[in-house]
């Protein structure tokens, strides 16, 4: 009997050991995964606080509470069982469809540098002049702007869908760092990179939002330290933002451009990637400091990979995809195309 009991707890023992085993795995998966996905994270984090401008103090959690909740659905309930049905059906399709998110990376931020460098230049021909065209042509067409609660609405419709995009890339980076592991490995991967970037992400932006806030409060008290904190908070917010805004724009080029340049590498094209490992190879050789120039001259030359390919993009998505995805959206809300 007692020898039984023993062997019983042994067993037990046993599968604990495999199953703590096991979360350490996905744990650091989930940290490798995690890590590859930095430069979409940063974006996101970057792009996110401008969906709250223009909105009152009361209700700027709110509104992050709700784009966080649609940005945990877009992952869990959508992307990540369309990426393990990807997994197991068509594994040879993850690399092309990184490739493609790859290449909306590079767009957009090449975008961003055009409309930052040349203001205005999108409301023309850029991303964001179709949309200011298609809120034009709704409202010609009897859609009055509604209430603070409908564009509020809007507002997080829109920060969602914007997510899906990035929360797609998020999720088919980390399939790309799994594809050894069993399904359900790569589903606790998959959910575990998923909450973990949207705690972090939407965590990030409600306390860049609410900073300013704080600043202000603080800037109130009594006494001479904590005011003076609370008026430092208040002059480095501006600036903080703005360079949030740089560095979401080269994450995007950088994390774009290296997924290219990988992507052509996985499919059988490595000169592109070789020819900036060698040309950063080159300042490998300073002593001291070899290894961090190296990194920063391949870093740059992946950006500018990236910038070049947003940039020929641009003319093929304004001329081509936007007027055309325009015209699907009149067709299927019954305009037949035609111009009032």
């Amino acid at each position: 009997m007692a020898s039984g009991l023993l062997a019983l707890l042994d067993d037990v023992a046993a599968i604990a050991k495999v199953a703590a085993a096991s979360v350490d795995d996905v744990g650091g998966l989930a940290m490798k995964a995690g890590a590859k996905s930095a430069g979409v994270v940063i974006d996101d984090a970057a792009v996110t606080p401008r969906y709250v401008v223009g909105f009152s103090a009361q209700r700027e959690l709110p509104i992050i509470w709700s784009i966080a909740k649609g940005s945990l659905r877009n992952k869990l309930l959508f992307l990540l069982p369309g990426a393990l049905v990807l997994s197991f059906l068509a594994p040879w399709a993850i690399t092309p469809l990184l490739m493609f998110g790859g290449l909306f990376l590079c767009f957009e931020g090449a975008e961003k540098v055009a409309e930052t460098l040349m203001p205005g230049w999108a409301h023309g021909t850029g991303h964001d002049g179709g949309q200011d065209a298609a809120a034009q042509n709704g409202a010609k067409g009897g859609e009055l702007p509604g209430t603070p609660q409908a564009l509020e609405e809007k507002r997080i419709a829109s920060a969602i869908k914007t997510d899906f995009i990035l929360s797609a890339e998020i999720m088919a980076l980390t399939l790309s760092t799994v594809p050894e592991a069993g399904l359900a490995q790569q589903a606790a991967v998959l959910a575990l990179v998923g909450i973990g970037i949207t705690a972090l992400v939407y965590g990030a932006v409600a306390l860049i939002v609410k900073a300013d806030d704080v600043g202000v409060s603080l800037a109130g008290r009594s006494g001479r330290l904590i005011p003076a904190l609370g008026r430092g908070i208040v002059r480095v917010m501006p600036g903080l933002l703005n360079a949030l805004t740089v560095i979401g724009m080269i994450a995007m080029l950088m994390v774009g451009g290296g997924i290219l340049l990988h992507g052509l590498e996985v499919l059988g094209l490595s000169a592109p990637q070789h020819v900036v490992h060698a040309a950063a190879h080159l300042v490998g050789w300073v002593p001291g400091v070899g290894g961090a120039l190296e990194w920063t001259l391949g870093a740059v030359l992946t950006v500018a990979v990236g910038f070049a390919v947003g940039v020929a993009l641009i003319p093929v998505v304004t001329r081509a995809v936007l007027p055309l995805a325009g015209l699907a959206a009149r067709l299927r809300n019954g305009d037949g195309g035609g111009t009032a």
